[in-house]
């Protein structure tokens, strides 16, 4: 029987670790994912204590037991404190994790002298081994270390329900409860299954950190949702113009940053999860865009007006991933527009000069943006730090060469838009798993196969991105950037396999530039080439996977990409 409850425990521990491998997000607490690495520990070290047929293999067992006794209760204090918003002084974590590194040094005492257990004996119970411990004088160190973890969690869950209305009361009735079943797991859980002959005369703990794991999958599940944004665009969220605020599709409030709050005070009181409706004030402007939004997801934009000022609310999904989870809204103060519009029939050539630096103003942040979504896409791939920043600067000095010759006959906007676009060439390799993007070496032949869906797939965003643009030809040139700029013209290349003048020019012209940077830059699994070793490579391609119309370009505009190069790394 005892074998089978820790057999049955163990293997319950793996599939919760399966399973929060597949709901992983960078964004999870670390202390989260070190607890699902160190149940397993317990659970299976308690599972080979029951089988053990000697004493040296039974300590053995017990001893990995004591690896996750004496920081899992140290990982669920750590996760009670980062969930609730709490800042532990480093110097504090510091000494926690020297207080249980040192409790485990204890143990490992054991078998060697007496310090820490002054006998032990192996006995069979309940169809399992099991050890009778007679305890040393270290051995109280490890209760007190479990009493004073377990206190620090409960007065961090007591002081954030009652002082921190910003942290979600879900998740401080969750996380008291693996606080309390470890406790009573560790001082009361043996006690109980002696007392109760209906009960295995097991160790409660496997079942406990199981149940455990349960609450820490159901808070991550939940997690997601209340992350406004990624670290890499924090402080914009937080600190820039636009304010965010979110809710799930009940209407009930999942967070908001700092330039909502100055819009909507109400904010600041309003206590997550909680309805909207808790707020008078917000519930008679948000629950009528959400609904209007709800039953047409055109009626997208409303107005917001304060005594001085006129705000522009964008509603749209809060998404997961592709799921769709709640509400988000997007709040920008649109008073100067709507000024613009009042005095428009009155001031029509002054107006005309507003809108048109307004209008510029929108374009250089919807640049900006665009050049912040590659950039955030590149800082994902370990591999090619730079290489939107290269490539572009490699397109223009191709560009500058083509429009000397006579072969080609390249307007000023085309020019321009091919510039503007290349940046934009690999924002599909945000659809590529961190797993295949960040592996420091070769893919094999399935991890290439996904790497290429970059192509078609980053094409699919930018039309996604700017579907809505007025500069037509802008969309069409950045969307053939992104999706055939790995075609070759002898029709090798991918994801469709175009040949010659089927691949259109801006591609072709992308795609010199890109393979010249991936030559002559250092990768995670090689060495940059010589200029001279990719001049040969590139010049041989002439023909094959470059336009051969391109060469007396490419030769031409040489001396001065390897002048920029000489610098650029």
């Amino acid at each position: 029987m005892a074998e089978t409850f820790y057999a049955v425990t163990a293997f319950l521990s793996i599939v919760f670790v399966l399973i929060y491998a597949f709901a992983y997000h960078k964004h999870f607490d670390v202390h989260i994912t070190l607890l699902f690495v160190l149940i397993p520990i317990n659970n299976f070290g308690q599972l080979f204590l029951c089988r053990s047929k000697d004493v040296e293999l039974a300590l053995l067992a017990n001893k990995f037991i004591y690896i996750s006794a004496c920081y899992s209760i140290l990982m669920i204090t750590l996760v009670v404190f980062s969930l609730c918003d709490i800042k532990l002084n480093k110097y504090i974590r510091l000494l926690l994790y020297l207080i249980s590194t040192t409790v485990f040094f204890f143990t490992l005492q054991i078998g060697e002298n007496e310090l820490y257990y002054k006998s032990v004996k192996l006995v069979r119970v309940d169809g399992g081994t099991t050890l009778i411990k007679e305890y040393g004088p270290l051995h109280k160190y490890f209760y007190i270390m479990v009493l004073v973890y377990f206190a620090m969690g409960i007065i961090a869950i007591g002081y954030s329900y009652f002082k921190k209305n910003q942290v979600s009361r879900r998740f401080i009735y969750l996380l008291a409860l693996p606080e309390v079943l470890a406790v009573f797991s560790f001082f009361i859980g043996r006690k109980l299954t002696k007392t109760f002959d209906f009960l295995p005369d097991v160790e409660l703990i496997p079942l406990a950190y199981d149940i455990a794991m349960i609450v820490y999958l159901i808070i991550v599940h939940r997690l997601v949702l209340y992350d406004i944004s990624d670290t890499v665009i924090d402080s914009v969220v937080q600190k820039g113009e636009t304010g965010f605020i979110s809710f799930d599709f009940k209407y009930r409030y999942l967070g908001s940053n700092e330039t909502a709050k100055k819009i909507f005070p109400e904010l600041s009181t309003l206590t997550v999860d909680k309805d909207i409706s808790a707020s008078e004030q917000l519930s008679r402007n948000v629950n009528e865009w959400l609904s209007e939004f709800k039953n047409n997801n055109q009626n997208d934009k409303f107005y917001y007006k304060t005594d001085d000022k006129t705000y522009l609310v964008d509603v749209n999904f809060l998404s997961d991933g592709n799921h769709k989870r709640g509400y988000q809204l997007y709040i920008t103060d649109d008073t100067k527009n709507q000024q613009y519009i009042a005095l428009l029939d009155s001031f029509n050539t002054e107006l005309k000069q507003e809108v048109a630096e307004k209008t510029q103003h929108i374009i250089e942040m919807h640049d900006n943006l665009i050049l912040s979504m590659a950039t955030m896409v590149e800082s994902r791939d370990n591999s090619t730090g730079g290489h939107i920043r290269r490539t572009s600067e490699g397109v223009r000095i191709l560009i500058d060469e083509i429009r000397k010759g006579s072969d080609f006959e390249l307007d000023d906007e085309f020019c321009k838009n091919i510039i503007k676009a290349a940046p934009m060439h690999d924002l599909g390799k945000i659809a590529v798993d961190d797993a295949i993007l960040r592996k420091p070496g070769r893919f094999n032949d399935e991890e290439y196969a996904i790497m290429k869906t970059h192509a078609a797939e980053g094409a699919r965003i930018v039309h996604e991105i700017l579907k809505g643009t007025d500069d037509e030809r802008f969309r069409v040139i950045a969307e053939n950037v992104a999706h055939y700029h790995h075609e070759r013209i002898d029709g090798s290349g991918y994801p469709e396999g175009l040949k010659g003048e089927q691949i259109p020019l801006e591609a072709r012209i992308m795609a010199i530039a890109d393979v010249y940077d991936a030559l002559v830059s250092k990768r995670v699994y090689k060495e940059k080439m010589s200029f001279e070793q990719a001049d040969k490579i590139i010049t041989e391609g002439m023909g094959k996977h470059f336009d051969k119309r391109l060469e007396p370009y490419y030769i031409a505009a040489r001396p001065k990409l390897e002048s920029y190069y000489s610098t650029a790394n």
